[in-house]
This record gives structure tokens, C-alpha cells and sequence, in this order.
């Protein structure tokens, strides 16, 4: 199995702090600093890389009592991470949330958002929302979808996402976070390439255990940042 690595441009951090670039956009700002994603888009644990590579190195997904679980070793001790354990860890309060919306739902409200191509295909570009809506697609793509690459287009489980935000409804990103991870536990090496991913989360998961590591800890990773560049 080949070794995993970082990823720069996964799981970014975001700083949702007003500038002078950020003209036009001070309301979407507000809106996701009052927004309960909020923790999950800025919490910004140290991460050490050691720990990291413990994690996803020793990780299997397992099935108790008929829940799935990823079950890893980090300091030879067991860490646990759930669906419930994301929500809980990243204060989401999602449970019971969107996973996805109807296509027709998907069509009919990025309409309404003002996308310019609506077509029947369920991918779709930033490139056709006003600057606005682009500012806050891409955050949420690079702060809490799994994608590295592509950052023009994404998917109608992403659509699903803003369009949630958009009107107000509870998306299940617990759910959407801990299925991709399972995913890159359990995909194919030869179709496509895993990753180290949702390092804060993994962070968040298990920092009661690294609290109390002293010798075994190395190595701290530049976590990357979602910031005014963004604008």
C-alpha cells in the first residue's frame, strides 16, 4: 500500500474576518460567522504530523452493533471517530439533515441563486454565480469538502450544501465528512489516489490523547489557509 500524504489544498482553514479586499462581501462574512458551521470552518487545532500518519496508517472501518466506526491507533491508544463523534467533535448540530436534494430541487433553486447554465448535468461551475455566491462556494470546498483539485466545479451533493445554507436548511455535513472519510479507507488504490485528509477534524477527535503525549509527538503541519485571497 502506498503511503499517504498532505494534501495543501484539503480541509483549509477559513479566517471570516472583514478587510479592505473584502467590499461586497460583508454580508455573506456575516452570515458565516453567525452560522453554526462556523467552529467547523475556523477551528485551528495544532496538528502534529505524527500523529496524523498514526492515525490514518492504522485506521480500518468496522461495523458495531451496526454502527460504522473507524477505529485507529494513535500513542497505542484506540481512537473512535463516527458520524455522531464529527458531529459532536466540529458542533455541527445537523443531525437528521439534508444528504442530498432532489435534482429537480437542485435546478430550480441555483435558478433562483442566479446560475447562468442550468443544464441537466449534476456538475456544475462557479464560474456562473456572481462573485458573492462564488466567495462562498469555495469556501465551503476547501474548508470542508473532501476535494484537492477542480476548485471550479463541484458536485449536487455540494450544490445540496449551499443551497442549504442559502434557504435556511440543515445539511448533514457530519454525515457528508465521515462518509468520504470511510471512502478513502476503503477505495480502490489503482482508480484513485488517497490522501491524509480532515486533519482538524482528526485533531479535534482525539486531543484529549495527544494531551497527554510527551516523547511520541514530532513534527507540526503548516495547516493551510482559506483567507483573503479567497475574495
Amino acid at each position: 500500500m502506498a503511503a499517504l500524504k498532505f494534501t495543501d489544498s484539503h480541509n483549509m482553514v477559513a479566517f471570516l474576518n472583514k478587510h479592505t479586499k473584502s467590499d461586497g462581501f460583508e454580508q455573506i462574512v456575516d452570515f458565516l460567522n453567525a452560522h453554526p458551521i462556523k467552529y467547523a470552518l475556523t477551528v485551528n487545532p495544532t496538528i502534529y504530523t505524527s500523529c496524523i500518519e498514526q492515525f490514518w496508517v492504522t485506521a480500518k472501518v468496522k461495523n458495531v452493533n451496526g454502527e460504522v466506526q473507524i477505529q485507529a491507533l494513535v500513542d497505542k491508544k484506540k481512537v473512535i471517530i463516527t458520524e455522531t463523534s464529527v458531529r459532536s467533535d466540529l458542533l455541527l448540530e445537523d443531525d437528521e439533515g439534508v444528504e442530498c436534494l432532489l435534482n429537480a430541487t437542485i435546478f430550480e433553486q441555483l435558478t433562483l441563486m442566479g446560475y447562468e447554465n442550468i443544464t441537466q448535468k449534476l456538475t456544475f461551475y462557479k464560474a456562473f454565480f456572481s462573485h458573492q455566491w462564488n466567495f462562498l462556494i469555495h469556501t465551503i470546498l476547501q474548508c470542508l469538502s473532501a476535494k484537492t483539485t477542480a476548485w471550479n466545479e463541484f458536485s449536487s451533493t455540494m450544490a445540496s450544501a449551499i443551497i442549504c445554507l442559502a434557504t435556511n436548511q440543515k445539511f448533514n455535513f457530519s454525515k457528508y465528512i465521515f462518509d468520504n472519510m470511510v471512502k478513502n479507507l476503503v477505495k480502490n488504490w489503482r482508480v484513485v489516489l488517497k490522501f491524509l485528509m480532515y486533519l482538524r477534524l482528526c485533531k479535534c477527535s482525539w486531543i484529549n490523547i495527544v494531551e497527554g503525549m510527551s516523547n511520541n509527538i514530532k513534527g507540526i503541519y503548516d495547516e493551510p489557509s482559506h483567507t483573503k485571497m479567497g475574495f
